[in-house]
């Protein structure tokens, strides 16, 4: 699936998720789909941001169904986690290459929102 864009913000920075990434899923015949997602951000500063974000995604059959067909499905009813990592060059943000992060991901019919999580 192609990454068309969109937009990052947390408490150290913002900014722009670059077009050209993809989303690559293998989904199981029960709807169990393992996740590997490739793209780029770019913060408001200019600097630029490789991710490579590893997951998995499982709810009740009933419950992937609806999500897969593009329904709209509560959060909470469905097991969506990510272990992302980052690489860049810019010096201000090595702190993201050298700590370890956890997603929480959130399918909607038009948009995936996935939240990060630095692990002290």
């Amino acid at each position: 699936m192609p990454i068309l864009g969109g937009t990052f913000e947390g408490s150290r920075l913002k900014g722009r998720v670059v077009p050209g990434g993809a989303d690559w899923q293998l989904i199981h015949d029960d709807g169990f789909t393992e996740l590997d997602s490739r793209y780029a951000l770019e913060t408001e500063t200019g600097d630029v941001i490789a991710v490579r974000n590893a997951g998995i995604r499982r709810a009740e059959p009933e419950v992937m169904k609806r999500l897969l067909a593009g329904e709209t499905v509560d959060p909470a009813l469905v097991y969506f986690k990510t272990s992302p990592t980052f690489e860049t060059a810019a010096a201000g943000l090595t702190w993201l290459t050298q700590s370890v992060f956890v997603g929480v991901g959130e399918r909607q019919p038009l948009a995936v929102v996935i939240r990060f999580w630095r692990i002290a």
